[in-house]
């Protein structure tokens, strides 16, 4: 039988790390914090905005009144369902299998009645107030979006004035670094419906 030889890779030995500079240590802080922004926003309810908002804005043409409105209606629920399913959180049963549920003062109410939690995992799952503060935000940011989507402006604002452009430009800007920030020193540890789920 053939011996292996120890892989080339393994036998060499590992170079020293170089402390991080300050400005090095600013940048991951800021590249994580901005990596919990895809926390903010349930995927299902961009997506949707993104699917229906051509077809009911006509390409943000919007002929009628009605298209108007409904655009404006699709907008309010989609910022209504980021509200909403901020209050929302998983966890996984003893098999392994994701169960979501809805955070309560209580604890968290199990969508499937079947599975119940221990007071101790109830307790980790209660509703705070920076539960109200991250759906608040995380409205605001779907506000911000659909600030920038283009069917939404030219079907609102079809001659926008100098004023408006310039709210147009600034305002998804500031709600940007305001909610970034806010969720970089305050990330929100909820993993509901729609968002990015943990092997936790």
């Amino acid at each position: 039988m053939e011996e292996t030889q120890p892989l080339l890779i393994a036998s060499l030995p590992e170079a020293p790390r170089k402390p991080k500079s300050k400005v090095q240590k600013m940048a991951r802080k800021a590249f994580k914090g901005t990596a919990h922004l895809s926390n903010l926003l349930p995927t299902g309810s961009v997506m949707g905005f993104q699917i229906m908002c051509p077809v009911l804005s006509h390409q943000g043409q919007c002929p009628t009144i009605a298209s108007r409105w409904l655009t404006c209606f699709l907008v309010f629920v989609c910022a209504l369902s980021c509200f909403l399913l901020s209050f929302t959180d998983s966890f996984r049963d003893p098999r392994g299998k994701v169960r979501y549920g809805l955070a309560t003062r209580t604890g968290l109410y199990v969508v499937e009645g079947s599975i119940t939690l221990t007071e101790e995992e109830k307790e980790k799952y209660k509703l705070r107030f920076l539960d109200f503060v991250h759906a608040f935000m995380s409205m605001l940011v779907f506000f911000a979006i659909s600030m920038i989507d283009q069917n939404v402006i030219r079907c609102l604002f079809p001659v926008p004035s100098e004023d408006i452009k310039e709210l147009l430009t600034s305002l998804p800007i500031i709600i940007g670094v305001i909610c970034g920030g806010f969720f970089l020193v305050c990330p929100t540890r909820r993993h509901g419906i729609g968002s990015p789920l943990t092997k936790e």
